[in-house]
């Protein structure tokens, strides 16, 4: 019987996706564990929601109980079911990297975890029965530097002689609007340059993405900022090491995985005082925190990093250097194997 079940239940690859993937591909060194739900990038094959109810009637060997590790409402609820209706020898596991309160639904749900994983010392401000802090990690064997970016930038197919990217839902709450507004102010003066925008809008924000391509042909510029949609995982990668700069600049956010990725790519980043952000960029020396909302701020800056080769260089060093140093996967996951470890221990 498996000890450890890592549930998906989102069939999209999103940032949640991407965490639990980057942990469970170090995991599966560790525990004798199942993915349940839809499959993750580099992860072992899933199994369905009723299998793991099935392979969890029966503690595993050598230990008191099973451990169901979830990240979403619905997978909260399908834990709590196995173990209190069902009564099922398990106990649950939730990572939490909200940095507000929840609302009704979440906060009861999160009330009911046996243990909860904050990302951030302010994350934690937010739940109850948090047992230990531990930042998300990225994979530096997935996310890695190119030899040659320009060589990159070019294999991709898109115009110009180096591209920028902003990557992530399109609505508001992403801050697409003003990374657009920041892209509009700055790409006239630097024609060699080319923008993605990389996401895609629900039903709810399309107008919002219409809005946001009106001003992009207004500002005759819709050869030099493009909108692709969004990109396949397994292809995320290779762009992240092809592109010169990273801007995220979103009104909220949770953590926040594009930077990371990126800074493992050796890529700069530019970002808004959000999430994780600021301790991503270690005081500027792989790039630049602006204030929330600040489009001036953001504008300076983007000329800044992209005006000055040497700055840009310096910043891609560093930005491999810290992933590396600071933010590596393998953390990520020795954190959360302690709070198992203390959990089982309990009994």
């Amino acid at each position: 019987m498996a000890e450890l079940f890592v549930t998906n239940f989102n069939s999209n690859f999103t940032g949640v996706s991407a965490t639990a993937a980057g942990v469970l591909r170090q995991q599966v060194t560790q525990y004798d564990l199942k993915l349940v739900g839809h499959p993750l990038p580099g992860c072992p094959d899933p199994i369905t929601a009723r299998q793991a109810r099935q392979m969890s009637r029966v503690a595993p060997a050598g230990r008191p109980f099973g451990i169901w590790h979830v990240r979403r409402n619905p997978e909260m609820r399908a834990a709590i079911w196995a173990r209190d209706v069902l009564r099922l020898p398990i106990r649950i596991v939730f990572t939490s990297a909200a940095q507000r309160y929840h609302s009704a639904l979440p906060r009861w749900l999160i009330s009911r975890m046996d243990a909860v994983i904050a990302t951030t010392e302010k994350a934690a401000e937010f739940v109850p029965h948090v047992r230990a802090v531990v930042p998300h990690g990225v994979d530096c064997n997935l996310f890695t530097p190119a030899t040659d970016r320009a060589t990159a930038w070019a294999a991709t197919g898109y115009p110009g002689t180096r591209g920028i990217a902003t990557i992530g839902r399109i609505r508001p709450e992403k801050g697409t609007d003003l990374t657009v507004e920041t892209l509009i102010r700055v790409l006239p003066d630097m024609p060699e340059t080319t923008a993605l925008v990389l996401g895609k809008a629900k039903s709810g924000d399309q107008s919002f993405l219409d809005d946001l391509k009106a001003k992009v042909a207004a500002a005759g510029l819709s050869d030099r900022i493009l909108f692709p949609g969004e990109i396949p995982a397994q292809d995320l990668p290779a762009l992240l090491r092809a592109l010169s700069l990273v801007i995220q600049l979103p009104r909220y956010e949770g953590y926040g995985m594009a930077p990371l990725e990126a800074l493992a790519s050796a890529t700069p980043i530019l970002a808004s005082e959000a999430g994780f952000f600021r301790e991503f960029t270690q005081d500027g020396q792989n790039g630049m925190v602006v204030p929330l909302e600040d489009v001036p701020a953001a504008a300076e800056g983007l000329r800044r990093m992209l005006g000055d080769a040497g700055l840009l260089n310096a910043m891609s060093l560093h930005a491999r250097q810290d992933a590396e140093r600071l933010f590596g996967i393998s953390r990520e996951a020795d954190g959360i194997a302690a709070v198992y470890e203390a959990l089982w221990a309990e009994g």
